[in-house]
């Protein structure tokens, strides 16, 4: 019998894909993209709308279930809506969700909810205007915050709110953040910063916030309970106690979360990333482009996910991935 399931050989069942449409974004976040980067890949590399189409119906039909559309800043590439709906309509897809800064979000939250995404990760790091300037290279807070309550209004729940922790820069803000969260509904994701690439590494160096400090020190203005949200992330949730507001923490660094990883990445390139924090990786665009059917597709997925490390290596021994977040995705 074939397989109709992907499973690494750590017996952990792949049910998630996290897919890049873009290495490209309109910020520049210090711990992601580098200012004046310009290592993107060129157009002609990156996998067509009818692409990815193809090599999702094909991770689908081996039990995929939930997919994040991600960047880079997935807004810029142009007709993302036309490309959601194209996914949104596979047989078995049950989740389409996106990661967005929401700096284009104002105008397309509607088209994206028709489309048929219905799940929101957004960025914010700060929620003062001229620290949100420095932290992004030039952002605007306004224009994200505009992008936000358009997103709450198109109707897309849940809405995560991820804040990269950085000590010495945002530390001071988590309650305020929380609090915003709390007051339209959201969820709060607090994330370690990782050493991915030389912006991530010289963040991690000089801002690392272990995140069981954080949640102590919130412990102590907030009664934080325990508790469970539904989705695919490697989030531990918490409840402040009388409300159905949530806070979670992503821990790469101080708890890492790889026994339970369910996920693995496709660049905009079609490079499959294995592992966030190793360099397994198996390209797919020269297999698109030489016309494989779904079948052989199906196979060459089920031997790539046989790649897969049993953990990320974030140390100083362990040979590090040199792309940036923004060209692994997400």
């Amino acid at each position: 019998m074939i397989p109709t399931s992907l499973t690494d050989p750590f017996g952990r069942r792949i049910d998630y894909l996290r897919l890049s449409v873009t290495d490209r974004c309109d910020l520049r976040c210090g711990y992601c993209l580098p200012k004046g980067s310009k290592s993107f890949e060129a157009p002609a590399d990156w996998l067509t709308f009818d692409e990815i189409v193809r090599v999702v119906a094909a991770f689908v039909t081996l039990g995929v279930r939930r997919v994040r559309l991600t960047g880079g800043e997935p807004l810029v590439r142009r007709g993302l809506p036309e490309l959601a709906a194209g996914l949104a309509a596979l047989p078995g897809l049950d989740d389409l969700s996106l990661s967005s800064n929401c700096t284009q979000m104002q105008a397309q939250a509607v088209p994206l909810f028709r489309a048929g995404v219905r799940r929101l990760n957004l960025s914010l790091d700060s929620l003062k205007p001229e620290r949100f300037a420095q932290l992004t290279g030039g952002g605007r807070l306004s224009q994200v915050m505009a992008g936000i309550m358009a997103a709450k209004d198109a109707g897309f729940a849940p809405i995560k709110v991820n804040t990269v922790a950085m000590r010495g820069v945002n530390e001071d803000e988590f309650p305020e953040i929380l609090a915003f969260c709390a007051a339209h509904g959201f969820t709060l994701r607090l994330i370690e910063t990782m050493p991915m690439g030389t912006a991530g590494r010289a963040a991690q160096r000089d801002h690392y916030l272990d995140l069981e400090t954080v949640r102590s020190r919130l412990q102590a203005h907030f009664n934080l309970i325990p508790d469970l949200m539904p989705g695919g992330g490697p989030a531990r949730y918490y409840r402040l106690a009388g409300s159905d507001t949530r806070i979670g923490f992503i821990t790469p660094l101080s708890q890492h979360f790889c026994a339970t990883c369910n996920r693995v990445r496709l660049g905009v390139d079609g490079t499959l990333h294995l592992c966030l924090g190793q360099t397994n990786s198996v390209p797919l665009r020269p297999l698109l482009r030489a016309g494989a059917t779904a079948a052989e597709l199906a196979e060459h997925l089920r031997a790539a996910v046989r790649l897969k490390p049993e953990r990320h290596r974030f140390d100083d021994q362990a040979e590090q991935p040199v792309r940036c977040m923004a060209a692994t995705g997400g």
